[in-house]
């Protein structure tokens, strides 16, 4: 093949305001890390979503971090965790020296499996996970690829075993789940907008929740924890977790163009679904009934004993000859050599995902020529290997 125009995963994708608020933070001189672009951007997402309340910060794992902070998370505790996610979701657990305890997914939605997280609580409150009984700090389920989890089920077990949630909804803006945006379920939602995402900040995130103490304590705490003093005085570990001004104005503008992102990638689902879905061994994740998925990105998986032994890998080598991005779906954690050693729970199904599944590309920005060369790659590679 002859080197043809690179087609990203998922790139960035600017309207056409973003722009006039940067210019207009300059002109103003809000270079600051806070600014109305920050108010209102707070403002934007808390409308969007139905939250009560929002802290816009530098990045989704900043979210997390504070998110477990704020709950008291101490050294040795343990928290659960979905193991099929991006390691974001995972590591600030070990920031604050806790014990993540993984837990597989379920084939419905790919997300935290109810019946193997109702195990790992359990396990944990009997003395079997740590040698003694515990009751887990925090449960964090994930949105994956934009498809809610099954919150009702993990909701019911975090309010019987008296267990917060920190929600992580970075790939699920724009999401919902039985009329409910993602992100507004748990204690604390978490969002991203890093540059592949649905909107982007060039860099950031942010924190929700309904409870208003909980983000007045992330900004505090998000802003180096300074008291109120005329010097700079510290009662407490603060980090510098707060969004500039500048980027808000990026993500203002975003906000304004997040329902046609939205419809644009749930398009390229189904334009994929449609030019792909006759072909043996390839399936697409479905979305259950009362579930409303951002198809953040279009996913396929690949059963090798359908398509005459060719792999997912196959399907990204071949793709990757002709300048196309595509990526295997999130390596699960307990399965990564830095939590090797961390409890795990439940079966195959996280492990057979990342073994079989592949991330198409997914941009809101993809013309009609982009997904046809997508999809006539796919099908040489499978129908040709």
């Amino acid at each position: 093949m002859s080197q043809s125009p690179k087609i990203w995963l998922s790139s960035p994708h600017m309207g056409s305001n973003e722009l006039r608020n940067v210019q207009d933070a300059f002109s103003s001189n809000w270079i600051a890390p806070l600014g109305p672009h920050v108010d209102g951007f707070e403002k934007d997402l808390q409308d969007f979503t139905g939250s009560k309340h929002a802290a816009a910060l530098s990045s989704g794992t900043a979210a997390i971090h504070l998110a477990l902070v704020i709950l008291g998370v101490q050294p040795g505790d343990l928290v659960i965790c979905q193991s099929m996610t991006f390691s974001a979701s995972a590591n600030p657990i070990a920031y604050l020296g806790a014990v993540p305890v993984f837990v597989d997914s379920e084939e419905n939605t790919w997300n935290m499996c109810p019946k193997a997280l109702e195990e790992a609580i359990l396990a944990c409150e009997s003395g079997k996970v740590s040698g003694k009984k515990q009751k887990p700090s925090a449960i964090i389920p994930v949105h994956l690829y934009g498809m809610p989890a099954k919150m009702d089920e993990i909701m019911a077990l975090a309010k019987k075993h008296e267990i917060p949630v920190v929600e992580d909804a970075a790939e699920a803006l724009g999401a919902s789940y039985k009329g409910k945006a993602c992100g507004t379920f748990g204690d604390m939602g978490v969002l991203s907008f890093n540059g592949n995402k649905i909107i982007t900040t060039s860099g950031g995130g942010a924190l929700l929740s309904d409870t208003e103490w909980m983000i007045k304590k992330a900004r505090f705490l998000a802003t180096q924890a300074r008291d109120e003093a005329p010097h700079y005085q510290h009662s407490h570990i603060g980090y510098n977790y707060r969004m500039s001004n500048v980027l808000a104005g990026i993500g203002r503008g975003q906000m304004e163009v997040l329902p046609e992102r939205v419809a644009m990638r749930r398009k390229n689902f189904e334009y994929y679904k449609e030019a792909l879905g006759d072909l043996s061994g390839i399936s697409f994740l479905k979305e259950p009934e009362g579930f409303y998925s951002n198809r953040w990105l279009t996913c396929i998986l690949v059963d090798s004993k359908q398509t005459r032994g060719i792999t997912r890998e196959h399907i990204r080598e071949y793709l990757l000859k002709d300048n196309i991005e595509s990526r295997p779906l999130w390596k699960p954690m307990h399965l990564q050599p830095v939590f090797a050693k961390a409890p795990y729970f439940g079966g195959k199904v996280a492990e057979e995902l990342f073994e079989n599944g592949l991330c198409l590309p997914s941009g809101s920005n993809l013309g009609e020529e982009d997904l046809e060369r997508v999809v006539k790659r796919v099908r040489e590679a499978v129908l040709v290997g």
